[in-house]
């Protein structure tokens, strides 16, 4: 007999003990394998089926967990447990809403009030019908009505103990509160919600729920500091759990918004990559839109137009709409009509708070270069409400450099550098690269219609230099064409800082793998840099980059 043959099959009780230690050390993936082994053994009683449905949500299974709390709700009825089923029954609603099946989530609504005497009987399951009201309302577009139902809930969990149902409610509160016009007050809320969370104070399958809805609403007010700051306590968490996959596209793409924001596109393509592999399942996932469109964003922006278009395509067959990018691309390409059509038709249209102020100035900055003043003016002023009401650092630079192209467009120069310079101060407390280095271009142009050429050449210099780091290739150009230069810059200037970095190191007869133990980021980062070294100085192999770095004195000092 084989030493194989000869080996125990574990028992039922061995893997239901197993799917007990994982749980609770939040190994998800080994919980639900080991849960199923003992549950197609024998099948597991209510909380062990809550158990494995929690594992299977936390681990990408959908369905599967929707199918598994539908196993607990009758477990518990067989029980003899109706306030244990309508809990579940209640639960099972709200994840369901939350995905959509509206008339799943109903059916499973109607079951839990029924056991619960129409929701009268007061108990915690109670607070989770009101819950799941209350998100209906929110979605329903009634603040007012769904802020105070949020309370009615909190309130409920406090009374009964319950600290999921607590935390809830007051996330419901403060995001309704922000809905409200009041995101001082919302926000407040919402960061308590927070120290629950990272304090570890709700159960498992909240966490990432609470931590996702934060960070919209962080983005829904513009707040980027919170929005930093929460995003990398969410990309510490997943990390501390491995197995955890709901969550982990989503953040990705918010962390590459942040990324991209700060001047680190090599790290933003990155990330965005990964929430793109993250996301594309099976099954896939509805987020990946967004994440298709902010890849498609940093192609665009390091002039990569076929790579960008083909991803605007993609997104928008997963519903996110390729505007405003495609209409700025459009405008990269010389396409001005196209994209001034398209920017208008967007504008039309009423759009959620997040996505409007991005909107609006791409709105400005092709109705401007469509010699529309008038629109783009129009577009302008309503940045200027949309940032009056929310009060935001990234709105009111936002709003500054809408204003001051719009002056310059009007030929008022004077008052444009006023504005201009404002939201260069307001990007450089950001920490937005990119977007200061475009103000200073408007600034020079300023300086230009003044009169003033010499300042007017050091701000394009200055603008030119840091697109130039970036690998802003459509914004290097436009700047040279402002200049007037007729030769073509040296082509190292094309290459972002990373990028010389990595064409020195390679220089040196250095691996990619060593290349990327040497600066710290992956293989597969450090293959794309050479990829787009070689594209931007036409070469064709790493003896010609090496022979490269030889001519244009870019050999380190010490190899």
């Amino acid at each position: 007999m084989s030493p194989a043959e000869s080996w125990p099959i574990a028992s039922p009780p061995e893997a239901l003990d197993r799917g007990h230690a994982a749980f609770d050390a939040r190994a998800w993936s080994e919980a639900y394998v080991a849960l199923s082994e003992a549950d197609e053994e024998q099948s597991l009683d209510a909380p062990d089926l809550e158990r494995l449905a929690t594992a299977a949500r936390l681990t990408g299974r959908s369905a599967e967990s929707a199918d598994l709390w539908a196993r607990a709700h009758q477990a518990w009825l067989s029980a003899g447990d109706e306030v244990r089923a309508a809990g579940v029954a209640a639960g099972l609603a709200i994840q369901l809403l939350v995905e959509g099946e509206q008339a799943r989530s109903g059916g499973w609504l109607g079951r839990a009030r029924r056991l619960l005497d129409g929701g009268r009987r007061d108990c915690v399951a109670r607070g989770f019908l009101r819950m799941h009201e209350a998100l209906q309302t929110a979605f329903g577009g009634d603040p007012a009505t769904s802020r105070e139902m949020f309370a009615e809930v909190s309130a409920i969990g406090e009374r009964f103990g319950d600290r999921d149902l607590a935390v809830l409610g007051r996330l419901g509160e403060g995001r309704s509160l922000i809905r409200l016009g009041d995101p001082t007050r919302g926000m407040a809320l919402l960061d308590e919600v927070m120290v629950a969370a990272t304090a570890d104070e709700v159960s498992p399958h909240v966490v990432g729920d609470i931590y996702c809805s934060v960070i919209d609403a962080c983005q829904e007010t513009y707040d980027l500091r919170r929005a930093q700051e929460w995003t990398a306590a969410l990309v510490r968490w997943t990390a501390s759990q491995p197995d955890v996959s709901p969550y982990r596209g989503s953040c990705l793409v918010r962390r590459a918004e942040l990324l991209q924001l700060h001047g680190e596109w090599p790290d933003a393509l990155e990330q965005a990559v990964r929430a793109c592999d993250c996301l594309a399942g099976p099954p896939v996932h509805r987020a990946i839109g967004a994440a298709w469109y902010r890849l498609a964003e940093l192609h665009r922006l390091r002039g990569e137009a076929a790579q960008a278009e083909e991803l605007y395509r993609k997104g928008s067959r997963w519903g996110r709409d390729p505007h405003p990018g495609l209409a700025l691309l459009r405008l990269a390409q010389g396409r001005v009509d196209a994209a001034a059509v398209a920017i208008r038709r967007v504008i039309a249209e009423a759009a959620e708070p997040r996505r409007r102020a991005a909107d609006l100035a791409a709105g400005v900055e092709i109705l401007l270069a469509a010699g529309d003043t008038a629109a783009a003016r129009g577009a302008a002023d309503e940045l200027s409400r949309l940032a009056d009401s929310l009060e935001a650092p990234y709105l009111r630079a936002m709003r500054a450099q809408a204003r001051g192209a719009v002056l310059l467009g009007e030929r008022q120069a004077q008052a444009a550098l006023a504005a201009l310079r404002d939201a260069a101060a307001g990007w450089r407390d950001l920490e937005a690269p990119y977007e200061t280095a475009q103000v200073r271009a408007l600034i020079g142009l300023a300086h230009r219609a003044l009169g003033d050429e010499d300042t007017a050449a050091v701000e394009l210099d200055a603008a030119r230099h840091a697109f130039a780091a970036l690998g802003a290739a459509p914004d290097m150009r436009r700047v040279d064409q402002l200049m007037g230069q007729t030769e073509s810059p040296e082509a190292s200037d094309q290459l972002t800082t990373r990028e010389v970095e990595v064409l020195r190191l390679v220089a040196t007869g250095r691996t990619n793998r060593a290349i990327a133990e040497r600066l710290g980021i992956s293989e597969k980062t450090v293959a794309r840099h050479v990829s787009n070294i070689f594209t931007k100085l036409d070469l064709s192999s790493r003896a010609a980059a090496t022979a490269y770095a030889f001519q244009h004195d870019l050999l380190p000092a010490t190899t």
